[in-house]
């Protein structure tokens, strides 16, 4: 960077620093107004899409943004749009106000009641992501008082409808063309530039327990597809509880997932697995209480059935332990986007019927030819049919592209960390952008509890991402 251009970078570094510390505490003051809110999706009511508490939380944008000037546009309580200037399309910033339920174990404060405390302020919403987005507003603000004068329109636009499915978004692009550059403040730093595709694998079988000896009355486990089960159920008939027990024992020595032997009124014995619970994009992160279960299924001595040969196939094509697709011979990686997952998720045997579904996050170099051709021959091996099954593309913003290093050089001028795009197998707001990419406002290295309880987020890091915000919205779109 030439000297000159370093010379106004770091002035205006210096500049926006001394204006958000000037304004924290109405900045503070702002976030606390939107955390206040409870706006969790609710029933639709008329005008109200996703409740009257994501409305509430709207027209608090609309009241903040309006305060410093800017004119502000309501898509029908979907979403709300921020303009700095009427120039052409520039940059779009995209936030949202909704939150995920408030859930159980707060410590600190009553999730809705915002706390300061050591430096954190406390509350749902304040990671994610009612915080990045007031630090939006103040960037957009700093740059408009401290008069940086900008060639092209930033807009931010701030969503009602993250949480559960983004069609907020989906409405606003119905009216709306995006911006040739847009970036989300609702994930980590430096720049996520990729999301993986992938695929939602679904198969079925009819097959026969038989009816004397050892044998597979149910089977159940998992709620959701994109969630790696930390529990799982079976109930197995003709077998001694001390000999299944010898079996849990051994099973869960090389699982390190727990089983719970329970008698039933008609003389069976329930099994509960209690492994532990993760986001299917990061399978590593749980400990799958289902192919644990599948396991011990498989170790013991059923009698001779289709089903027992079922169980045993499924055993060795999602092997506990095996998050990335080795068993059913779809492993693979790139240097960009990193390693496949994969998660068994759902699984239910009702005496009849066989089915299961498991979520597969793939990297850039995924085909239908190298991962849903196989996985279904695979799954053919052991007489399985792929039903519903489909695969999904990633959403690649090349490394190298000037928008991606822009942003990288922000974050690097202003933090004075080394930046460098990565990818994930979760989804963003982003993903069906042309040239979007999440940048911030997480650090990787700070547990904010999102969507846990006690979520937070650390002042200073939103004072920090207020002026990385102002520095790429000055690049971007003013010059």
């Amino acid at each position: 960077m030439p000297e000159k251009r370093k010379g106004e970078v770091t002035m205006r570094k210096e500049e926006l620093r001394t204006y958000i510390e000037n304004h924290e505490s109405e900045m503070i003051e702002d976030l606390k107004s939107l955390i206040r809110i409870p706006s969790e999706k609710q029933e639709a009511e008329p005008g109200k899409p996703f409740g009257a508490p994501a409305a509430e939380a709207l027209a608090q944008g609309i009241e903040i943004l309006e305060k410093y000037g800017f004119a502000v546009t309501n898509y029908d309580n979907y979403a709300i749009a921020a303009d700095f200037n009427q120039e052409e399309k520039g940059l779009d910033i995209l936030a949202h106000l909704d939150v995920v339920p408030a859930g159980e174990g707060w410590q600190e404060t009553d999730p809705f009641t915002p706390l300061i405390k050591e430096g954190k302020m406390f509350g749902r919403g304040t990671a994610d992501d009612k915080g990045p987005a007031i630090a939006a507003i103040y960037a957009m603000r700093a740059v408009k008082e401290l008069g940086y004068p900008l060639k092209k329109n930033v807009r931010l636009v701030l969503g009602s409808d993250e949480e559960c499915g983004s069609s907020d978004l989906e409405y606003y692009y119905k009216k709306e063309v995006e911006a040739p550059c847009t970036f989300s403040p609702d994930a980590e730093f430096p720049v996520i530039n990729i999301e993986k595709g992938g695929m939602r694998g679904h198969f079925e079988k009819t097959s026969d327990a038989g009816t004397t000896g050892v044998r597979l009355v149910s089977l159940q486990a998992g709620t959701k597809l994109n969630v790696v089960p930390g529990k799982a159920y079976a109930e197995l008939a003709g077998m001694a509880k001390e000999d299944l027990k010898t079996c849990a024992d051994e099973t869960e020595q090389k699982t390190g997932v727990s089983f719970v032997l329970e008698d039933t009124e008609n003389g069976n014995i329930k099994i509960t697995a209690c492994g532990a619970f993760a986001h299917a994009s990061t399978p590593e992160m749980g400990n799958n209480a289902l192919t644990a279960l599948l396991q011990l299924l498989a170790s013991v001595p059923m009698e001779e059935s289709e089903l027992k040969n079922d169980i045993s196939f499924l055993a060795k094509v999602y092997p506990h332990g095996d998050g990335k697709g080795a068993g059913l011979g779809v492993a693979m990686s790139d240097e960009e986007s990193g390693e496949l997952t994969l998660s068994l998720d759902l699984m239910n045997y009702d005496g009849k019927t066989l089915t299961g579904s498991y979520d597969c996050r793939a990297p850039i170099c995924a085909t239908k030819e190298n991962l849903y051709d196989i996985a279904g021959q695979n799954m053919k091996k052991g007489g399985f049919s792929m039903e519903g099954s489909g695969m999904f593309p990633p959403h690649h913003v090349p490394a190298d592209s000037p928008f991606v290093q822009t942003l990288l050089q922000c974050y690097t001028d202003v933090t004075g960390k080394p930046g460098k795009p990565f990818a994930i197998g979760g989804g963003t707001y982003v993903h069906h952008l042309k040239n979007g990419v999440a940048f911030g406002c997480a650090d990787l290295e700070v547990d904010n509890r999102m969507h846990g309880a006690d979520e937070f987020v650390e002042i200073e890091c939103l004072k920090e991402c207020v002026v990385i915000f102002a520095e790429a919205i000055v690049r971007i779109c003013g010059e």
